[in-house]
């Protein structure tokens, strides 16, 4: 930190003699080695705290220019050492700029009374004249999110919640605007009661209001022409550009919005993807994606999940063709709560003119089909599990996560078989089992609400959940001695919070710590999520070892118990590669995929025996 001096007489008469003024010289104090020569045409009013001004700033590739101040207008800021700032039409105002710093061809930056900075804002998602449900604060992560969204109905849960992140935001506030190091502000209209973190690029914005810019050295952010942002909060290694509008929002970490796409009280979390349409009222979790102009999402829940545009869903039997962003729907719900798609791969979906609906009556029956022929609604139970599109979505995801090492807020778990999901199938698997003990096996049709459930569909739909619940206790097995569980936690339902797997108790435990006081600040909540998510194998090893009893019929699990599902693993595991190499050399025959890719991806399959023997304790 600087430490300040007055101005000496010389540096005085220099400064005046480049066209320098102020109202009162004693106001302006500036840093031991201060240099008055590269000052041209300034005017200071109130307090000013001026730096050091040796070095080039870089102006573009291979174009530099000395640091120093020329054509501004300067009330009470502070500015660090080496910044370049030049062609103020207005003014800056209220503002403490760090070291390295490039602003030029701005109009006005001030700080006005009663800024927020995005800080505190509640907003209403999935019902977007509702009461408000997310209080946005510069720690928000998706976990944190969800969490308020399901639970903003207890009144003392919620209550709690409001006082931690009242508390947190006052613990934070700053006095006035701050722009971080090495930040560059070029040809930007506008910029009020909004903190701009270390190494942010702002080029050709037109308006940024009351906001929060989280970027940092590792994962910077850049806010791009035409941008308009109010009341918002964007987070680390994120991009706004190309004439986005956005009010009252929060952006996750590593998101891309951008050519005209507008938002408001919405938030996107981690790696969300948002091109030309519009938001409202929504909550996009993890790896949500939407593309086209006709696309609005609002009222609803996402996560894992390309909207597509209003008459194309993003079809999921899209399998081997180059790879679009945002292919698996992991989750979407409705204000209503009604499932569009389960999460984590388990929705059930209406192929229909192109178009993915949900129906309600099939969120039971996981990782399904819907096909409408006329007025009859088929319904092909399982059939997802053993696709192209599953297997290269399994993979892909984990590579796309784009945030940096430091930077990851939001938890994403990426296993598509986890006690959350398998209970779903164990559920479906009753479902199917129950409707053929009911009308037996001499029938050519089962009826499921009012879907109709072909003899041929419901045996295989049983068959495929079964190798999924196989590869599952054999894959978890893996990872785990064979001692019984150290815990009973696990045991029971599980949910996700948007992205993170846990037990339903677990959720249960933290609301009753944060009522009751034993979580008192947000960060403590913060390290619940975290803690909950590096006990995550202990508490799927608590599941699944339950399951294996279960499904085996078994009082405890020896040696030889475990030598079994092991080799039913593999066996299981064969199957599914089986079925889905059946998937992609249909595929193939359709004459709409290379011979190149087909080999390609078959030889990938043929690798996937390396992974039947590996043991991965954990």
């Amino acid at each position: 930190m600087n430490q300040y001096r007055q101005l000496t007489d010389f540096e005085i008469d220099v400064l005046e003699r480049n066209s320098c003024w102020s109202e009162d010289w004693g106001d302006v104090l500036v840093a031991e080695d201060f240099r008055p020569n590269y000052f041209h045409r300034v005017m200071f009013y109130g307090k000013i705290r001026l730096g050091s001004f040796d070095k080039s700033v870089e102006i573009s590739s291979g174009f530099v220019k000395h640091s120093g101040i020329n054509d501004a207008t300067l009330r009470n800021v502070t500015i660090g050492d080496n910044c370049l700032i030049e062609k103020i039409s207005g003014y800056i105002n209220n503002y403490t700029i760090g070291d390295d710093c490039h602003i030029s061809n701005v109009s006005t930056m001030e700080t006005t009374e009663g800024a927020t900075y995005g800080d505190g804002n509640l907003i209403s998602v999935l019902n977007e004249i509702g009461d408000g449900n997310i209080v946005l604060f510069k720690n928000l992560n998706s976990q944190f999110a969800a969490y308020m969204v399901k639970n903003f109905r207890n009144k003392a849960l919620k209550d709690a919640i409001m006082r931690l992140i009242r508390e947190d935001i006052e613990r934070s506030k700053p006095e006035r605007g701050a722009v971080g190091n090495g930040v560059k502000i070029v040809n930007t209209k506008e910029i009020t009661n909004t903190i701009i973190g270390d190494g942010c690029e702002i080029s050709g914005a037109a308006r940024l209001s009351d906001c929060t810019i989280m970027s940092s050295d590792e994962a910077n952010v850049f806010i791009g022409t035409g941008v308009i942002c109010e009341n918002s909060i964007i987070s680390d290694g994120s991009s706004i550009i190309n004439s986005v509008k956005m009010q009252d929002c929060f952006v996750g970490e590593a998101c891309q919005i951008s050519n005209g796409f507008t938002a408001s009280a919405s938030v996107f979390f981690a790696n969300s993807y948002m091109s030309n349409g519009e938001a409202c009222a929504a909550f996009c979790g993890p790896f949500s994606a939407s593309h086209h102009k006709s696309s609005l999402l609002i009222g609803g829940q996402f996560s894992f999940y390309n909207a597509g545009s209003a008459t194309n869903f993003s079809n999921h039997a899209y399998k081997m063709g180059p790879m679009h962003y945002g292919e698996l729907e992991r989750g979407t719900k409705t204000a209503s709560g009604a499932y569009i798609l389960m999460p984590a791969h388990i929705g059930a979906f209406t192929v229909c003119f192109g178009k993915l609906m949900y129906h309600p009556d099939t969120r039971n029956l996981p990782f399904s089909y819907l096909m409408a022929y006329g007025d009859v609604m088929y319904l092909v139970p399982g059939r997802n599990l053993t696709t192209v599109g599953l297997y290269r979505d399994i993979r892909k995801w984990p590579k796309r996560d784009r945030r940096g090492r430091y930077c990851r807020k939001s938890i994403v778990n990426f296993d598509w078989l986890s006690p959350f999901t398998v209970g779903e199938i164990l559920r479906g698997k009753k479902i199917l089992e129950d409707l053929r003990a009911a009308s037996g096996d001499n029938v050519s049709t089962y009826n499921y609400h009012e879907y109709v459930i072909k003899a041929s569909s419901l045996r295989k739909g049983i068959k495929y959940y079964d190798i999924a619940l196989r590869i599952f206790m054999g894959a978890v097995l893996k990872r785990h001695k064979l001692v019984p569980p150290s815990t009973e936690k696990g045991k029971g339902n599980w949910i996700d919070l948007s992205g993170l797997l846990l037990p339903e108790s677990e959720e249960q435990r933290l609301t009753e710590d944060i009522i009751c006081g034993n979580l008192d600040t947000v960060e403590e909540v913060l390290e619940r999520f975290r803690e909950i998510n590096q006990n995550y194998p202990e508490y799927r090893w608590s599941w699944t070892y339950q399951m294996m009893l279960d499904y085996y019929g078994l009082d405890t699990l020896t040696e030889e118990d475990a030598e079994r599902i092991r080799q039913d693993y593999i066996t299981a595991r064969r199957a599914w590669i089986a079925e889905i190499r059946k998937d992609a050399e249909k595929e193939f025959e359709l004459g709409d995929v290379e011979d190149n890719v087909l080999d390609d991806f078959i030889d990938q399959l043929d690798r996937e025996v390396d992974f039947e023997n590996q043991k991965l304790y954990m």
